[in-house]
């Protein structure tokens, strides 16, 4: 191998060194737990599918998918999210058996970077699919469950941003009529490019009644009376059902008790083009990214030969780190050095604390250049040196 790339990694790959590890495993072990407590089972799919299903499926950038080819000649893919290939399984094996599904994972995705930039091609999500339940009750129950995973972390402020997808559409279909121009306006939303988003609106051969609409579209923001203000930007029913929908989800949340941690943002579109309705992203302190997002698919199990409604949540585990803030304290290690003529005891010793349920370090002596240096770490040290004269210490 090249001395040139003997220490280095692919574009956005990481190394997780043994302190941060146990901070994620601390915090995957109470997001599952919380998660398993609201009847959610976990599930676990592999790392490669076929890029003709779960790959097209995914909604994914082309670009950024893993591609490479099996020994049949079929187009492979790493994972680049959970959401399809927990709905190809959920069509083909598991919605004969029972429904509603509630589903949970927990595992690494795979989204290729054309340069650092500080974004991971690799990194952890968590989260929840519920599939089969059509009511807006099953977009609270992931909503409420998210906001108890996290606060399970310690975590006091978190924002939601809550928007519907069809209200967007709706409103873009209305007013600009061709699906080119809605794209280049929801790119802009994506982008949170506002900027360029006014700029662009104001160039569009529009009438200046849609000019505006389109531009108090951007103030759609905030609580409850939003959504008064939304429904007097669109016309038909099927922009009506959507904000009324998401009046429905606010009685829920609020009967869950959680209305404090949400607002609306009726312009919040997603890059998953999979969304079908409610969606929603979940921020923090200190973190540039949403830590989490969410919402509404009901036609992606379509794509596998199954009709079924569903929403789910997935959690970014590389800026939940971020927004704890704190790394998990180091376990205590009882630490056992021996000489060669006490090793039996020495191992006998360290089996007996192993079996009390401590972490035990048991080290030859002679392996150790600097004894002070080496115990340093140890929360307690026994010494098994010489011949035994009084229980096994020296």
């Amino acid at each position: 191998m090249s001395k040139l790339f003997m220490f280095e990694k692919p574009v956005g790959m990481r190394d997780t060194l043994p302190h941060i590890y146990e901070t994620k495993r601390n915090i995957k072990d109470q997001i599952e737990n919380e998660m398993k407590s609201w009847g959610y089972q976990f599930i676990e799919t592999p790392a490669l599918e076929y890029y003709e299903t779960v790959g097209e499926a995914s909604a994914i950038l082309d670009q950024q998918l893993f591609k490479l080819l099996d020994q049949q000649g079929h187009t492979l893919v790493l994972r680049p999210d959970m959401t399809a290939p927990i709905a190809r399984v959920a069509a083909a094996k598991l919605l004969k058996e029972q429904v509603p599904l509630r589903l949970a994972y927990s595992a690494n995705v795979y989204r290729a970077q054309q340069r650092e930039g500080g974004r991971a091609a690799e990194f952890d999500q968590i989260g929840v699919e519920n599939i089969g339940d059509e009511t807006i009750s099953a977009d609270a129950e992931v909503i409420a469950l998210m906001v108890s995973s996290l606060k399970k972390l310690g975590l006091k402020s978190f924002p939601i941003s809550i928007g519907h997808i069809r209200f967007v559409s709706e409103l873009f279909t209305q007013i600009l009529g061709t699906e080119e121009r809605a794209s280049v306006l929801r790119r802009y939303l994506y982008e949170k490019n506002y900027v360029g988003y006014r700029e662009h609106v104001k160039e569009l051969p529009l009438s200046s009644i849609d000019k505006q609409r389109l531009l108090n579209f951007l103030e759609l923001r905030g609580g409850e009376e939003c959504l008064d203000q939304a429904g007097s930007l669109i016309e038909g029913e099927a922009g009506q059902e959507a904000i009324d929908e998401l009046r429905q989800l606010f009685a829920l949340l609020k009967d869950y008790g959680i209305d404090q941690y949400v607002k609306f943002d009726l312009s919040l579109v997603s890059h998953m083009s999979y969304y079908t309705g409610i969606l929603f992203e979940v921020y923090a302190d200190g973190v540039g990214y949403p830590i989490g997002n969410g919402g509404r698919y009901n036609d992606l199990l379509e794509k596998f030969g199954r009709s079924a409604s569903a929403t789910g949540f997935g959690l970014r585990l590389d800026f939940l780190l971020e927004a704890v803030g704190e790394l998990a304290e180091k376990e205590s290690v009882h630490c056992i050095l021996f000489s060669q003529e006490r090793r039996k005891e020495a191992i006998d010793a360290a089996a007996a604390l192993r079996e009390q349920g401590e972490r035990v370090v048991l080290q030859d002596l002679s392996g150790v250049k600097n004894v002070d240096h080496f115990t340093s770490a140890c929360a307690e040290v026994s010494f098994y040196v010489g011949k035994a004269t009084n229980g096994g210490e020296a």
